[in-house]
């Protein structure tokens, strides 16, 4: 989060020097500060790994745009067809998930995918409640949503 927060100021200064606030000039000192920090990561140890992360986000936006779309289409289809396909259940799913932020973060990308809904995290913080509004098949479900999972971490980590 630190090399983030470095990117954003890099960028307002970028924007305070040059006088112009516009989109893509913001844009332009995100891009430069992120040159910036890349050519630095190897001196500061807090930053290392930042420049990775990019391509990370934007692999895990286009992962969960696919997923969004087959998941309301999916939902769409269910509702304007006369029979119900549906077959609603509620699932345990082991957490790699450590930090408090980490697991926010999993359950509310979960719960914005139509036809899964987070419902609660064990005492013990390992396992999180899931209910899924097409129960199939409970392993390849499960397996789905730890891919998910594992997407999301390797933005956070």
């Amino acid at each position: 989060m630190t090399g983030f927060m470095w990117n954003l100021l890099l960028a307002i200064t970028w924007v305070v020097l040059t006088g112009d606030v516009g989109g893509i000039n913001i844009l332009f000192g995100l891009l430069v500060g992120y040159a910036v920090l890349g050519i630095m990561q190897r001196q500061m140890p807090s930053l290392r790994g930042y420049t990775r992360r990019l391509p990370r986000l934007l692999r895990f936006l286009a992962f969960f745009a696919k997923e969004l779309v087959v998941a309301n289409l999916t939902v769409a289809f269910d509702i304007i067809t006369p029979v119900w396909h549906m077959k609603p259940g509620v699932i345990a799913m082991p957490l790699e998930a450590k930090t408090e932020l980490e697991i926010t973060m999993v359950a509310n990308i979960i719960s914005l995918t139509p036809g899964t809904l987070s419902l609660d995290v064990s005492d013990d913080r390992r396992v999180l409640f899931i209910h899924a509004m097409f129960l199939d098949n409970e392993q390849e479900l499960r397996d789905s949503l730890q891919d998910m999972e594992r997407r999301v971490l390797e933005i956070l980590r």
